[in-house]
């Protein structure tokens, strides 16, 4: 097959080239050429010329490695929204899944009128009053990702800290999420197709003494730094076998019920007496070799090239609601409409 990897060009290709990006576009590539396939690599950038390379490149598949342009996580179902228009296979979830999933409390709502476990939360707007959820209590934008805007002054202990994190934090973001901190473990529960994989937990045992134990923006991006060395990974996560099975199936529910597809991974914490909470949906999570879902894979026999298999799979075999409808879509579409036939 004939599939395009695309990525966010800006980033990766710009004055100061996010390297991370590119090594995942490597490995992307390479793990599709060993399976058979040609791999042709399109960066996105806001002229719209990657459009037009997508329309005319005849393609079987889109692997869709675009998180954001420039580091903008709000454009990353934009350009989702395109692949959609041009009635292209591409991997992950759908521009309407991802757009929900980077709206964290729009998530919370619907996860909690399941029933499902969500600490308490609430939004405050500039100008508006900040919801009271309890402390501790963290804060962060409310539609952003990658743990942008999280650092260990978000979790907050006074109503006067709380006011003082949030003010500052209105100098960038009009929408910032107020939740009440669970205190306990953190687990990861990655989600490939229908398997759910092995389960994996951040281990903070070498977190520095005062620190909160959290996975903030220093974590995940500062390499070698305090908060890195102290926020290591374990997969699988040394769990009962009754918590990982609640685990999974809060996970699940969560992922169906936004409308999840492909591959993503839920964020849970599990406080002092054993309870499961959700912190976060995330669609199209790091498909890079040496991130989280990659590292679940593994844990679970399934090697890098397998699991580029297993994605590029679920993209051809997905059900897009989205795509542009043919004349027996639309015939179906009338009848269920109580259209007579031959009207």
């Amino acid at each position: 097959m004939r599939i395009a990897v695309i990525f966010d060009g800006v980033s990766a290709l710009g004055k100061s080239p996010d390297l991370r990006i590119l090594h995942a576009v490597e490995a992307i590539e390479m793990a599709l050429v060993d399976d058979g396939h040609e791999a042709v690599r399109v960066p996105v950038g806001p002229d719209g010329r990657w459009m037009e390379r997508l329309r005319r490149a005849r393609l079987d598949v889109v692997f869709n490695l675009c998180e954001g342009l420039d580091g903008v996580s709000a454009l990353e179902p934009a350009v989702i929204g395109v692949l959609e228009l041009l009635g292209i296979p591409y991997t992950g979830s759908s521009c309407a899944a991802t757009s929900l999933c980077l709206r964290k409390h729009l998530v919370n709502t619907l996860l909690d009128r399941a029933g499902l476990p969500v600490p308490r939360w609430g939004v405050v707007r500039p100008g508006g009053s900040i919801p009271a959820v309890g402390f501790p209590a963290i804060c962060k934008p409310a539609a952003e990702d990658g743990s942008l805007g999280v650092e260990q002054r978000s979790v907050v202990r006074t109503g006067r800290a709380l006011a003082e994190r949030v003010d500052a934090m209105h100098t960038l973001w009009d929408e910032v999420l107020v939740q009440r901190f669970i205190d306990g473990r953190e687990v990861n529960v990655g989600i490939v197709g229908d398997q759910v994989l092995p389960i994996s937990e951040v281990n903070f045992a070498a977190m520095p003494r005062g620190m909160w134990r959290i996975v903030s923006y220093r974590s995940k991006w500062e390499d070698g730094s305090d908060e890195d060395r102290g926020s290591v990974p374990q997969c699988p996560a040394d769990l009962p076998s009754e918590l990982v099975a609640e685990l999974g199936g809060i996970a699940v529910a969560a992922w169906r019920l936004v409308g999840g597809d492909g591959y993503g991974r839920v964020d849970l914490r599990i406080d002092r007496s054993g309870r499961p909470w959700v912190l976060e949906v995330n669609a199209n999570p790091d498909a890079a070799p040496d991130a989280g879902l990659a590292r679940m894979a593994l844990a679970a026999g399934i090697d890098y090239t397998e699991l580029v298999r297993m994605i590029v799979a679920g993209a051809l075999g997905a059900r897009r609601d989205a795509s542009m409808p043919t004349d027996e879509h639309w015939m179906l579409s009338q009848r269920l409409s109580g259209v007579p036939a031959g009207w």
